[in-house]
Formats: C-alpha cells, sequence, structure tokens
C-alpha cells in the first residue's frame, strides 16, 4: 500500500516520539472536562443532526433524521386489505432476528417446551454478533464483582442507564460465561485453564473475556451449531414488515416478506421477541458504519408502530477507530482490544491527546476535535482524515508475537493491503457503530406492548447514553436468554382474541395528519447505496404513490 510523503513524515515523527511515550502516563479526564469535550465535540450534540418525531408514543423527542425518515414514512403492507382469519403458521413464540439475542432466545424457549419458529432476513448468524472482535464482560475473578460491574456500566452511561437492567446485565455475566462453556464454546485461556481477561475502555477490572479477536464469531458458531443440532424451525431470507395485535391490544404475531419469492404470510404467535439489530446501515450523519448488511433499524420501526415507547433514541455509538486508510475498508472497526493490549493514539506529531481507554464517546470526541479544531489529524492522499493508533507499541509494551496470537483477524485485515500493523502505525477515524438506544424493556426484556419482547441492539435502557466495551455481546446474550423464558412462561397461559391491525390503520392516519410524513417504504429491509439522485427520485415516487 502506497503512502503519500506527508503520511510518511508523519509516521516518522511517530517513530521518533515512541520512547518517550514508553513509560508516559497520560491522565484521564475530569467529569467536567469530559461533559464539556462531549458537548462541543460528539456528533449527538450537533443540533442538526436530529428533530422532533411527529408521532407515536415519542411524539415530541428528538431523533436522527435518518430514524425519522423510517418511522415517519409508511408501511409495506395495506391494513384494510390483508386477511387476518387464516394464519399460515400458528407457534408459541415468533422470534424475529437470527443473531445472538434471537438464537439465544429460541434456545432457551425450546428448552422450556415452546412450539418456536424462528425467521430471519439474511441467513442464522447474519448478524452484528458475527462481526464483534474484542470480547464479553463478566466479573467471574477474585478481585471483581457483579456490583463492580454495575458500576463500570452506569458510569459508562453517564449514569442514565436504567438500573434494574443493569442489574440484570451484570447479574447474569457469570453464569453466562459458563453457559457458553459448557455448549463448547472455546474462550482464550492460560495454561492452566485460567481464563484470560484484558481491561476495555471505562473499566476499573480486567473483566474482558475473547477468543482471540474473533470472540462475536466463536460464540456465535457455539450459538448456531446448538440451534441446528436441536432442529428448531426456521426461516431464512424472511423479514418481518408489521406487527400484529389482537383485540386487546396484546401482540399476536407478525406478517413476514419472503425476500426471494416476494410473497406475504401470517403467523399467529401468543408471544414475539424483536432480535432484529440495530440502525447502523442508515449512516446517521453520513458516517460510515462497521454493521452488517441488514443493519436497517426495521424491529425499531414494526415496534414503534405497535406501540412500543423508545428510549435514549438520541444517543448513537461512534467507535473511536474506524479505519480510516486505506479507502477500500473504511469504516471498519479496528477493535477496542488494540488499545487494551497497548496501542496509543497520537496525532499526526506524535502527541499522545486523550487517555486511549477512556469511554468511547470521549475518545471519539477527542479524535473528532484533534482533526478539527486543533487540525493536528493526518490527511491521506484519498482526502480521509484521521489519527494514528501506534500498534507497534503492542510489539514494544508486551512482546513480539502478541499482534499475531492475540490480534489474527486484525492484523489480516491489513496485510491484504500490505500494512504490517506491528511495524507501522495505522489511521483511524471514528465509525457509526452501534444503537445506544432502542425499544424500552423490563428486566424479562417485554416492551410496554404486551406479549412482545425486544432482546439486543434493537432494545434499549441498558446503556445509557454510551456502551462500554464488551457489553454488546453480554447484552444480547442476557436478554435473550431472559427474553427466552419469560416468553416460554407467558405462552402456556395466554389466550388470544381475533387479530387486528388497527394500530397500523391509525399509525398511517397520524402520519398523514402531521404533515410530515416521508413517503419512505419502512422498514428499510435493505440499504440502497444507489447514487443519491435515484434514491431521490424514488422518494418522489414513493410519495406520489
Amino acid at each position: 500500500m502506497s503512502y503519500d510523503r506527508d503520511m510518511l513524515e508523519s509516521m516518522r515523527r511517530v517513530e521518533a516520539t515512541r520512547p518517550a511515550r514508553l513509560h508516559q502516563t497520560f491522565p484521564r479526564l475530569t467529569p467536567e472536562e469530559k461533559q464539556a469535550l462531549l458537548q462541543n465535540f460528539h456528533p449527538d450534540y450537533r443540533p442538526e443532526g436530529m428533530r422532533p418525531l411527529a408521532v407515536g408514543p415519542n411524539a415530541g423527542d428528538r431523533v436522527p433524521h435518518e430514524v425519522a425518515d423510517l418511522l415517519e414514512g409508511t408501511g409495506r403492507i395495506d391494513p384494510d386489505r390483508f386477511d387476518l382469519t387464516r394464519p399460515d403458521a400458528d407457534v408459541d413464540i415468533l422470534i424475529v432476528g437470527g443473531g445472538g439475542a434471537g438464537t439465544s432466545a429460541a434456545l432457551m424457549a425450546h428448552e422450556r417446551g415452546a412450539k418456536v419458529l424462528l425467521v430471519t432476513k439474511l441467513r442464522i448468524g447474519d448478524a452484528n454478533t458475527m462481526m464483534a472482535q474484542g470480547g464479553i464482560q463478566a466479573a467471574d475473578k477474585a478481585n471483581d464483582s457483579p456490583a463492580i460491574h454495575y458500576l463500570d456500566v452506569m458510569g459508562g452511561g453517564g449514569f442514565t442507564n436504567i438500573p434494574a437492567l443493569v442489574r440484570a446485565l451484570t447479574r447474569d455475566a457469570p453464569g453466562v460465561i459458563k453457559w457458553l462453556e459448557d455448549l463448547g464454546a472455546m474462550l482464550d485461556k492460560q495454561k492452566d485453564g485460567t481464563m484470560v481477561s484484558i481491561h476495555g475502555g471505562g473499566t476499573c477490572r480486567r473483566r474482558m473475556h475473547s477468543a482471540r479477536d474473533y470472540s462475536g464469531a466463536e460464540i456465535m458458531r457455539t450459538l448456531r451449531d446448538e440451534f441446528k443440532n436441536r432442529r428448531i424451525p426456521n426461516r431464512e431470507f424472511t423479514a418481518a414488515v408489521e406487527l400484529v395485535l389482537d383485540e386487546s391490544g396484546r401482540c399476536a404475531g407478525a406478517i413476514l416478506y419472503d425476500m426471494e419469492t416476494g410473497e406475504y404470510s401470517l403467523v399467529r404467535a401468543k408471544c414475539v421477541i424483536l432480535a432484529t439489530g440495530g440502525m447502523g446501515r442508515l449512516h446517521v450523519q453520513s458516517f460510515p458504519c462497521t454493521n452488517h448488511y441488514g443493519a436497517t433499524a426495521d424491529g425499531l420501526v414494526i415496534g414503534y408502530r405497535a406501540g412500543a415507547q423508545m428510549a435514549f433514541m438520541d444517543a448513537v455509538q461512534y467507535h473511536p477507530t474506524g479505519v480510516a486508510y486505506p479507502e477500500q475498508i473504511v469504516g471498519l472497526l479496528v477493535t477496542e482490544k488494540v488499545r487494551g493490549l497497548g496501542a496509543q493514539l497520537v496525532n499526526a506529531n506524535g502527541e499522545r491527546f486523550i487517555y486511549d481507554l477512556e469511554t468511547r464517546d470521549t475518545v471519539s470526541a477527542g479524535i473528532i476535535r484533534e482533526c478539527g479544531e486543533r487540525g493536528k489529524g493526518v490527511r491521506t492522499n484519498t482526502g480521509m482524515v484521521g489519527v494514528w493508533l501506534d500498534s507497534p507499541m503492542i510489539e514494544i509494551l508486551r512482546r513480539e508475537g502478541t499482534i499475531l496470537r492475540a490480534l489474527p483477524a486484525m492484523f489480516r485485515q491489513y496485510m491484504r493491503f500490505d500494512i504490517d500493523m506491528r511495524k507501522v502505525p495505522i489511521l483511524i477515524y471514528p465509525t457509526q457503530h452501534y444503537q445506544n438506544g432502542g425499544l424500552l424493556i423490563a428486566e424479562d426484556a417485554e416492551t410496554g406492548v404486551p406479549n412482545l419482547y425486544a432482546a439486543g441492539e434493537v432494545s434499549g435502557g441498558v446503556h445509557g447514553r454510551n456502551r462500554l466495551m464488551g457489553n454488546s455481546l453480554l447484552d444480547i446474550l442476557v436478554f435473550g436468554r431472559r427474553a427466552g423464558v419469560a416468553a416460554a412462561e407467558r405462552a402456556k397461559s395466554v389466550q388470544q382474541k381475533p387479530l387486528t391491525l388497527a394500530h397500523v390503520r391509525e399509525y398511517r392516519r397520524s402520519v398523514e395528519a402531521s404533515g410530515k410524513g416521508t413517503g419512505i417504504l419502512a422498514p428499510m429491509l435493505l440499504p440502497d447505496y444507489a447514487r443519491p439522485e435515484t434514491v431521490a427520485r424514488r422518494h418522489e415516487e414513493a410519495r406520489a404513490a
């Protein structure tokens, strides 16, 4: 990979400052300094990036324009023309989403004797779970406890998190690790069998468990194998486009769309679990993203239309270290584990400018400030700007071979472009990574709509305004499992009334009455990367129709 003259000169300055940085302790920000940094530089605080919602349970709340466009859009089916009297399938529990949350929910519900159907619009495992690299948090060491983990999670979220959800997350964590091990997950261990654990940003204990930097892939492999071995019924390439309620207002199933045939079907269910993931592919504020292709906020859209309240939808997580060079992989994740192992963030002059393991929102804001107001970013020959993540420091601070042993996926990601991160720093810039908010849930993962549950990134309240590394893989398993157990128990006593789409009809009237309707088809299902003028034309055609 070729670097231009300015980048090479900046690299030389980074090399020259390494000896001085070797034993340098960089101070952490005070709470006041942190808040000032966020307010001035974090994208969530840009007033032009959001607008108040016009309709629904959260009307008046500010959300990203890209989210509002969908929530003020139009549904894919006409509620007056869809026949609800003849369901195509009848189940106890319908699970929408085939990532870690949906699969773990299916396993727990199936264990309890429920008749389960899992549908996913891509393939089972095509999810952000598979792409998670750094690890999963759990307080299972002698110097740690769920109470200490709880305090870290609350602090990372700016003490805005819902305490009951954080208690559930941290209390269940050690048991989740044991469950994964019992299912066959191969997590990193010392020769004596002790779990390897490292720090993540915003944590005061080393509680990050991993499978090198394939952690999510290893967890998803384990769950998917168990799911398939149990022969749990499932449909791939099948999306949910609308939830169905019964006449008492309880969730009672969903309308599904076959992505291959274009046909719609109705599944009646005593309970529904949404595990559809986040909204990365909306590219909020035009940021690149780390998410898989199907992360288009589908569950958020259909859950909100059914009456589920949202929480923290004005809080988007931008991972501090997304690839800024080479251009072919801009936005892809450089796992926080790289910093946890000793890589340092430095500007174009080789100077440290922020403590490397501050919370993600703070580090992102610091990088944006360094590249903007301070003018100390590195500009590439393709027009990107970023700062260096000095990865060779890992081999210096630890020992030679650490990167190959602990970060094989990251190493290969860069070597595809002839960049050896053992020898040269890598250029990074914040990238959209996670949906901090979502459908508000209780401790058992139930939303405000009876018999509708949500687990994983589609849900909100657990992480407050900022998620810590390693708590997303934990979140999907804790609340996926809780949703599966609670839904299976609830299904035993559900007596459904006739099905209805009256909520869809009423929501459509509300959008029309607001005068704010966008005409955009929602849920989106798949991202549209056509040229802007083509997308604009399609939107105009949708409005006219």
